[in-house]
């Protein structure tokens, strides 16, 4: 069986090899074949930022001339790629990327190995209280009976009740537990994880919540929660970074700038694409007053036009303004920065041009950097996501890396660091897919 495994990654790897390789030629004959051609459509992404960027921050006219020219940008810089005899190789690049994607991942997992040889041990025996909240994640929890499947595994359920506190519930837990778990969204496990790091008391994190990106950087199969029950019985203890803001615990990332201010409006949930049309050009528009958070680079230099505040529990690998971030390691003892500047609709147009060409970070306004402390000065309430809850923040913001602060237990078969990471052609990617198909790993 093991055997069996051990052959359908290598010619997984293979694959995933064959269609990077696809990739890059598929790239090459597009710009030898099709130079031209892409150049307008390079110019065409530049104006449709230009233009978007108008569309977004003016009103009445202005927007709906800007968003037409955005769009006529757009359909005119594909017509560009068509009418070139493109065609071809898009497919093969999209066709490519899709075939990586898919097997590169398969390649690199050793989940099967790793839980086949941890079952055959006896499953540990010590206290396990699992905190779950049947609500978060749509009710994922209820739909999978994760509290009934918990105590069939002998872990002791505490429901979350609406008006209950989870604070007040998580030291009770850890006050008479080897091993607490959480079964809900990031701010859940944030905090039931802050009160266990205080005790030190080793932490399940259960992804039962919406986006679950905590669990997604500790490796775990964000798609088998009640799986996710096995790291009590079989899991291993690994020491991971916690951060803080002004005292409070987080686990993944604190937004600031337009997305915080935006989403804090009592008029979001229910109204996301209207509230953002409307706010936007008060935010960003010619007579927008500055964000109400300051702060400047590691060189001291100050960030004058700064839009986007993200600050991480340890680096994130970025891309793109689109990707989905993922962090290769949560023990760096390092917070991740990363501020972006827009400063006007043409700092605008380099953006898009840049981000959709794979150059962002040759963008002059993105700014990224880690370090172990990080001040953001402020006027009075600054608003804030904090592991993707609005919340409003005292002046000035102190943030700080609380390294090896948490004892979190997975299971042994769980994927050390973010399992999409391997869906980047990068050089450690590449150079891991080629040790499997060697035979080597």
């Amino acid at each position: 069986m093991m055997a069996s495994t051990s052959s359908t990654r290598r010619v997984a790897a293979i694959i995933a090899l064959l269609a990077a390789a696809g990739i890059v030629v598929g790239l090459a004959l597009l710009v030898i074949r099709n130079a031209l051609a892409v150049v307008i459509a390079i110019a065409a992404l530049a104006v449709a930022g230009y233009a978007g960027w108008l569309a977004v921050t003016r009103r009445g006219l202005t927007r709906t001339v800007a968003a037409a020219a955005a769009a006529g940008a757009l359909i005119g810089g594909i017509a560009a790629l068509v009418a070139s005899g493109a065609t071809d190789e898009l497919i093969v690049i999209a066709i490519s990327f899709g075939v990586f994607a898919a097997a590169a991942p398969f390649a690199l997992r050793h989940r099967d190995q790793l839980r086949h040889t941890a079952r055959q041990g006896s499953p540990r025996r010590d206290k396990k209280i699992l905190i779950v909240n049947p609500r978060s994640g749509d009710g994922v929890a209820a739909r999978l009976n994760l509290a009934e499947q918990a105590t069939q595994r002998g872990i002791e359920v505490v429901l979350l009740q609406p008006g209950d506190d989870l604070l007040e519930l998580a030291r009770r837990a850890v006050a008479r537990a080897d091993v607490v778990g959480m079964a809900g969204g990031d701010g859940s496990q944030a905090l039931v994880a802050g009160v266990a790091s205080e005790h030190d008391v080793a932490f399940v994190c259960i992804p039962a919540g919406t986006r679950n990106h905590f669990a997604l950087d500790l490796g775990i199969d964000r798609q088998d929660v009640v799986g996710a029950l096995d790291a009590f019985a079989w899991g291993v203890d690994r020491k991971v970074d916690l951060a803080r803001v002004n005292g409070r615990t987080f686990v993944n990332n604190v937004s600031l700038g337009v997305y915080a201010e935006v989403v804090k409006s009592e008029e979001y949930r229910g109204a996301k694409i209207a509230t953002a049309r409307a706010m936007l050009p008060e935010l960003l528009g010619p007579d927008a007053a500055p964000l109400p958070i300051r702060l400047s680079d590691p060189n001291g230099r100050p960030l004058d036009a700064v839009r986007v505040v993200l600050v991480s529990n340890n680096p994130y690998h970025l891309d793109g303004l689109m990707g989905v971030g993922v962090r290769a390691h949560l023990d760096t003892g390092q917070l991740g920065v990363l501020a972006i500047e827009i400063g006007d609709a043409s700092d605008a147009a380099a953006l898009v041009s840049l981000d959709t060409t794979g150059q962002i970070k040759r963008y002059r306004g993105w700014h990224e950097w880690s370090a172990a402390e990080l001040i953001v000065e402020g006027e009075g309430g600054v608003a804030a996501g904090v592991d993707g809850e609005s919340i409003e923040l005292d002046a000035p913001l102190r943030f700080e890396s609380l390294p090896g602060a948490l004892r979190v237990r997975v299971v042994p078969w769980a994927e050390e660091g973010a399992p999409s990471a391997t869906k980047t052609v990068s050089h450690d990617v590449l150079t891991n897919l080629w040790g499997v198909a060697a035979g080597d790993r």
